[in-house]
């Protein structure tokens, strides 16, 4: 049962998320017509914002475990995804990322835009092959540009305890770019859950494990990082206090 507190906090949350992303959008439409990086730039003072207000109004903060296992230079990072969390946080928490995302979120006025204008990586559900080829075609080029690339391998966010099929992009990205991947998990679900009105207090964890480097054959690749992330985001789910900062 949600305590009354717990409501309001999550309600004050709500409405200055709202009312403060359309005074950013607003402010910002401008910055569409700029280059690249400070489209980039106002997104990340906008999720700076959206940090903020969450740990102001509802006492959600975040630590990091793990970061000397991220590599310098490119990577695709392979993440679990149960939150709108980490859809926000981590263009603020990691160097001009490319998201993989679904190339219909592109079409939502202003914020669609400026994910487009950011250079992320658009794939279109239903295309099959197709989608797949223009996916690695966009990729290559991300990594050529030098920047790192997020993927979520199960294509939807997942609620803490369940799991789903790992789609083959994954493993086409990690087979046609060359570069390690990079298993994160994390327990963001407990705190801010899929089309949840209430937003938790705590702190949320994010788990980065040891690199996976380039060249396993396909299904050992594959089996790696669902044991990987599987696992480390299990035990976060059970509990959420066992790692240190």
């Amino acid at each position: 049962m949600t305590s009354p507190g717990l409501w309001l906090r999550s309600l004050a949350f709500n409405g200055g998320w709202y009312l403060g992303s359309t005074v950013l959008a607003i402010v910002g439409m401008p910055l569409l017509l700029a280059p690249r990086r400070w489209v980039v730039a106002w997104a990340r003072l906008w999720i700076a914002f959206v940090l903020w207000w969450l740990r102001v109004t509802v006492g959600l903060t975040h630590r990091v475990v793990g970061a000397e296992n991220l590599p310098k230079g490119p990577v695709i990072i392979a993440c679990k995804h149960q939150s709108s969390w980490e859809t926000l946080a981590f263009t603020l928490l990691f160097d001009d990322i490319a998201v993989v995302l679904k190339r219909e979120l592109l079409f939502i006025p202003v914020v669609g835009w400026a994910m487009a204008r950011a250079g992320n990586i658009a794939v279109a559900r239903g295309d099959g092959a197709a989608a797949l080829r223009g996916m690695v075609k966009q990729a290559k080029a991300v990594i050529a540009g030098g920047r790192s690339i997020v993927i979520f391998p199960e294509g939807t966010r997942v609620a803490p305890g369940d799991q789903r099929p790992y789609q083959v992009g994954t493993a086409a990205l990690y087979r046609q770019l060359g570069v390690p991947v990079v298993p994160m998990a994390l327990n963001s679900g407990l705190f801010w859950g899929r089309r949840k009105w209430v937003k938790r207090p705590g702190t949320l964890t994010l788990e980065i494990l040891p690199p996976i480097p380039p060249g396993l054959p396909r299904d050992a690749f594959m089996e790696r990082l669902r044991g990987e992330i599987e696992g480390a985001t299990a035990r976060l789910v059970e509990n959420p206090s066992q790692l240190s900062p």
